[in-house]
């Protein structure tokens, strides 16, 4: 697999003392303002009477379930997102453990893991899982990364990322998935006597990818399917 760019979105130091200084003036100020009015003769007060606000009777709306809340939902297991494997395939291994893949698991997948884990710490990666199996010939691997999203937009780069390489490859053809905005997938011809699809795309802060190998091409249907499925779990 390809290595990732580095593409840093964090903000810069020098933005950082900017924004340290603009605070610390707004501070500087405020406790000026107290001093000032603080030897200031107390002026008289206006009358605390208002009219009366109508309060709403109606009662308030029943909070969301967790189905409904996709924030409860992707905060709770994230393996139980994954597509299920289908009835009579064989089960595959996902490296890390009972489906879960650290951050090393994860960067491990790449051409250069210690460049892949330092430029998915800066993504603020919050944890992935995966399922794997196998039908006949076909090989096909489905993983969720989830990103903590408080200053970077991790889940969009991680799928831009992944659309990034699959174009490269002559003899690549792609499909947008419905429903995702830009999500992509791919199918490629055969390299060294395996042929491959691949999908990504990703919503709120979880990236999917989907990586299928096979002894004959894989069909567009295959691939879109999964990923539609896949993305409507999300």
């Amino acid at each position: 697999m390809a290595t990732p760019e580095h593409r840093p979105r964090r903000r810069g130091r020098t933005t950082l003392l900017i924004a340290v200084a603009a605070v610390l003036g707004v501070v500087a100020g405020t406790c000026t303002g107290f001093l000032v009015q603080a030897n200031r003769a107390p002026d008289a007060l206006p009358s605390l009477s208002q009219p009366a606000v109508a309060q709403a009777k109606d009662p308030a709306p029943e909070p969301l379930s967790a189905a409904q809340d996709r924030k409860v939902k992707v905060d709770g297991d994230l393996r139980k997102l994954l597509l299920r494997k289908p009835a009579g395939a064989r089960a595959g291994i996902v490296e890390g453990s009972a489906g879960w893949l650290s951050l090393a698991d994860y960067s491990a997948r790449y051409e250069k893991p210690s460049s892949a884990f330092s430029y998915f710490i800066g993504d603020e990666f919050r944890r992935a899982a995966g399922v794997r199996w196998s039908e006949g010939t076909r090989d096909v691997e489905v993983v969720l990364v989830q990103f903590r999203q408080e200053d970077v937009l991790g889940a969009s780069d991680a799928a831009e990322n992944g659309v990034s390489y699959a174009e490269k490859p002559s003899g690549t053809e792609s499909w947008g998935i419905p429903g995702t905005g830009d999500g992509m997938a791919y199918t490629h011809s055969a390299e060294d006597g395996e042929y491959s699809a691949e999908a990504h795309a990703w919503r709120g802060d979880v990236a999917m990818e989907i990586w299928i190998y096979d002894t004959k091409p894989v069909p567009r249907k295959v691939v879109m399917d999964l990923a539609e499925r896949q993305m409507g779990r999300l």
